[in-house]
């Protein structure tokens, strides 16, 4: 596995990211239907599109995307990994790289996604503050959360 930075968002390389972050969610986001899934799945080759700087964890011998993550400023905005790789260090390694390449000191996590949250805290980060709803105004809460300090 090695980490890069993505310089070129092809279609069919947002279109396979997209299908990383639907396993991601669908592994993960157990709060979310799958109607909530497919609608908000809709947002995100845009959010792709958009985010500053895009790093992806790929498989050296076949090139196919394990997972990735996208910086804007100092915020994480989004870090998502294949669930058939979970558990090997992928997370790790795209969180380090966004902070310490990319420069993440903020993110945003669900709060209903307990994994992720323990994961960022055993990773350094703590939380600083909590919304109601999250960026969208949909009714998930969201625990703010910085690194380091």
């Amino acid at each position: 596995m090695r980490i890069v930075l993505v310089e070129e968002r092809t279609p069919e390389l947002v279109g396979e990211l997209v299908s990383v972050w639907r396993a991601s969610v669908e592994a993960t986001h157990n709060f979310l239907g799958p109607d909530d899934i497919d609608r908000i799945a809709g947002y995100v080759p845009e959010a792709l599109a958009g985010v500053g700087q895009l790093a992806a964890a790929v498989n050296e011998a076949t090139g196919a995307a394990l997972g990735f993550a996208g910086v804007d400023g100092d915020k994480l905005e989004m870090l998502f990994i294949d669930p058939a790789v979970r558990g090997r260090g992928i997370g790790r390694a795209l969180l380090a790289f966004a902070t310490e390449e990319l420069g993440a000191r903020r993110l945003d996590v669900n709060e209903q996604n307990p994994q992720a949250r323990g994961f960022y805290e055993h990773c350094g980060w703590r939380i600083v503050g909590r919304s109601e709803t999250d960026s969208q105004g949909d009714p998930y809460p969201l625990l703010h959360m910085e690194y380091g300090s």
